[in-house]
């Protein structure tokens, strides 16, 4: 397995628990933590829209990164987009108005507010570049839209690091609502130019040129 697959592989597996996780914490009420079972209990519209159109969003975003799945199965490839972008307006307009009531102050509130107004743009944008055939584009501004999407995963790698840390909850919480995603979408940006940078080269810049006669 190469670098590129195994990354995808890990990315794959992180979105996939996670999706399971926010799946679980929906049907299965015993399973949820007190901040997930008040949230649901103040905003169950919201929290339902959120957690779900989040969950389906990651499955379905995973494949669709994935190339080979892309070249062979191009009909599924259309589908599979079409329930993402879906499933992100779903969670996305749930997620601005969860902001509003965020816990952590205003810092928060902001953070996940940015958070979603991003993640409903650069998939719209995603969309309306492919309704022009714009193929480059649009992949470029779905790597953007599932870097914000994997914010889910980081999130809930960092909350459990705060608190083994000894990081109390009210200082950690409002940074980790920047830190979940800042760093994802400064790592898709660098990747879509890195793409972008060698799609421009000339397809002979590799070869040695030839050295001009003397004569």
């Amino acid at each position: 397995m190469n670098k590129k697959a195994f990354a995808w592989l890990g990315m794959t597996l992180l979105a996939l628990g996670v999706a399971a996780y926010a799946t679980t914490v929906l049907f299965a009420p015993g399973f949820r933590p007190p901040f997930v079972g008040s949230l649901i209990a103040e905003r169950p519209v919201a929290a339902f829209a959120h957690l779900m159109g989040g969950a389906v969003a990651l499955v379905a975003g995973a494949f669709q990164l994935n190339s080979r799945l892309r070249t062979f199965f191009i009909g599924a490839h259309r589908w599979v987009g079409r329930i993402y972008v879906l499933a992100v307006v779903i969670g996305g307009v749930a997620a601005l108005s969860l902001a509003l009531h965020s816990f952590g102050g205003l810092a928060a509130k902001v953070g996940f507010g940015l958070l979603a107004a991003g993640w409903l743009g650069s998939t719209l944008n995603a969309y309306r570049q492919i309704r022009q055939r714009n193929l480059g584009a649009h992949r470029s501004w779905m790597i953007r839209s599932y870097a914000l999407a994997l914010a889910a995963v980081t999130l809930r790698l960092y909350l459990p690091s705060s608190q083994m840390a000894g990081l109390p909850m009210a200082a950690a919480y409002p940074v980790i609502a920047w830190l979940c995603w800042i760093p994802n979408l400064l790592i898709a940006e660098w990747f879509v130019r890195s793409r972008q940078a060698f799609a421009m080269l000339p397809d002979n810049s590799f070869e040695p040129k030839p050295l001009r006669s003397s004569a």
